[in-house]
């Protein structure tokens, strides 16, 4: 069976696209990259003319704009509510050491936990560092919805060049 002009590569990318969307979701998997090497795979090895390479196009745009607004965007919230950036990285440092000691949910277990602990540090009393701990979860729950849509922008432009491609 030939892979490029068979329904399996359209199959074998669906899934991709699904796994990356879902990766957005569960921070196991890189989802944006997911979805985009997808679409890459697809230009490359579907048959078919310039539409492909139109729609990896608007796909390469919408990976490359949800990368930039998603660290823009919450980064100027956390900045305007006075959290500092090595409050971020303790948050961050903490959250890889949470994803693999706990599984699934030790990401945003431990960056919640790290943003606390160095707030707590940082102020001298834990119930100064709860409004820190809540903007960040909020930027990084807003940094989760960018890059959702960036990936759903993704698979609908895949699906419709999938469809008039």
């Amino acid at each position: 069976m030939d892979l490029v002009n068979s329904g399996l590569l359209i199959a074998l990318c669906a899934v991709a696209m699904v796994a990356g969307v879902a990766g957005v979701v569960v921070p196991a998997l890189p989802g944006l990259l997911l979805c985009w090497g997808a679409v890459l795979g697809w230009a490359v090895l579907a048959d078919g003319g310039w539409g492909r390479w139109l729609v990896l196009g608007l796909a390469t745009f919408w990976l490359l704009t949800g990368v930039l607004v998603k660290y823009l965007l919450p980064g100027r919230r956390l900045k305007s509510a006075g959290v500092p950036n090595r409050t971020l990285l303790a948050g961050a440092l903490l959250g890889l050491v949470g994803f693999f000691v706990i599984p699934v949910v030790g990401l945003p277990v431990g960056f919640v936990a790290g943003v606390w602990l160095a707030e707590w540090l940082r102020l001298g009393d834990p119930a100064l560092a709860w409004p820190s701990t809540r903007e960040a979860l909020k930027a990084a729950g807003f940094a989760m919805l960018i890059e959702l849509a960036a990936s759903l922008l993704i698979a609908g432009t895949w699906v419709a060049g999938v469809a008039f491609a």
